[in-house]
């Protein structure tokens, strides 16, 4: 997507609540799913250390929590939060670090998303005290948006349309690689088609191989999905609204079949509308959901993972939002604006955004 007309002001350079039903016990089926929270989650400022945009979450566990952001910045934490170190990948002050993906303590990537050159990768196995470059993008056109992985080994990254076609990058042996996903086994790409660094999350990948990325900045706001580890594409239309900067910038998915787009008019910071789907066929099909509590487009959206309710928390620049029943309903539960969110379980996560902000938010 051409986030270079809009820059910073957008993306980072594009960049009380009712009570939820207990889950019934099984009759002598095994344990039953852990109850949904019985109240809304509260919000905690914690300390980054740094006043960069952040950008992207992604956490191990409950204790291990890594964060990537602009001016070449990351963060981890090993301790839920309590404490968190930040630092600059060297020789990469100038880079927006609009994704992150963690393995563990030690091992996590960054993607940089910019024009041409500035979309890179980066890979550290020693907890951040040096990275690895691994993959620079040579494509003048390109402007990789998002990545994820599949394992510690297979993963993949998504760039703006190319020369009409779809770019995507595969790695099957812990990023030592990056290839292309041959054009031939990729739908064409509409007009100015290409996806959303807003959080790090227009790509979610998900069991057998399975993966999707939600794209704008078209006619169509479209879902791209694989079902063999990316060697292979379809798309499917969005009732999100399309058009220019416009379109989805979050995708998720609590199983094969369930799943949420999430995004919006990025020009109009007041707008409201029909800025969330779902899916309950694997993304071959989706319809509204509701609209949210917040003002203008959500940047980032998650699951609370594992079993119980299909909760969801979005984030933006109008602030944060909750559902408690897949997207239908939505509290506010801040005006601050925040860019990413991610979830270590169903207990506990964190929003990133502006000025170093990072807010832990928790569930009873």
């Amino acid at each position: 997507m051409n986030r270079r007309a809009l820059p910073t002001r957008a993306l980072g350079s594009l960049p009380a609540l009712a009570s939820v039903l207990v889950l019934a016990f099984g009759c002598g089926r095994g344990p039953a799913p852990p109850p949904a929270p019985s109240a809304a989650p509260s919000l905690t400022p914690q300390t980054s250390g740094t006043t960069a945009l952040l950008q992207a979450v992604s956490a191990v566990d409950e204790r291990v929590v890594w964060i990537g952001g602009h001016r070449g910045t990351f963060a981890r934490t090993v301790d839920g939060g309590a404490r968190w170190g930040a630092g600059r990948v060297p020789g990469a002050d100038t880079l927006q670090f609009r994704d992150v993906h963690a393995v563990s303590a030690d091992v996590a990537y960054l993607m940089s998303a910019g024009s041409g050159e500035l979309s890179r990768i980066y890979k550290t196995t020693d907890g951040g005290r040096s990275w690895t470059l691994q993959f620079t993008n040579r494509e003048p056109e390109g402007f990789f948006d998002c990545m994820d992985f599949w394992d510690a080994e297979r993963g993949l990254a998504f760039s703006d349309a190319v020369g009409g076609r779809m770019f995507l990058v595969r790695t099957e042996n812990g990023g030592a690689r990056w290839d292309p996903v041959p054009a031939d086994r990729l739908p064409p790409a509409l007009p100015g088609e290409g996806g959303f660094a807003a959080s790090g999350t227009c790509l979610v990948t998900g069991p057998g191989g399975r993966a999707w990325v939600g794209m704008g900045n078209a006619d169509t706001a479209r879902v791209l999905r694989t079902d063999d580890g990316g060697r292979s594409w379809s798309v499917a239309p969005t009732p999100l609204p399309g058009g220019q900067a416009a379109g989805i910038t979050s995708i998720a998915f609590r199983d094969t079949r369930h799943g949420i787009v999430l995004g919006g008019e990025l020009g109009k910071p007041d707008g409201r509308g029909d800025y969330v789907a779902v899916t309950d066929d694997g993304g071959r099909t989706w319809r509204p959901a509701g609209r949210p509590a917040m003002k203008g487009a959500v940047y980032g959206g998650a699951y609370l993972p594992g079993d119980g309710a299909p909760m969801v928390v979005a984030v933006g620049p109008g602030g944060i939002d909750y559902s408690p029943d897949d997207g239908t309903t939505w509290t506010s539960l801040d005006t601050l604006p925040h860019w990413g969110v991610g979830f270590a379980s169903r207990r506990v996560g964190w929003a990133v955004g502006p000025n170093g902000r990072i807010t832990k938010i928790s569930f009873r």
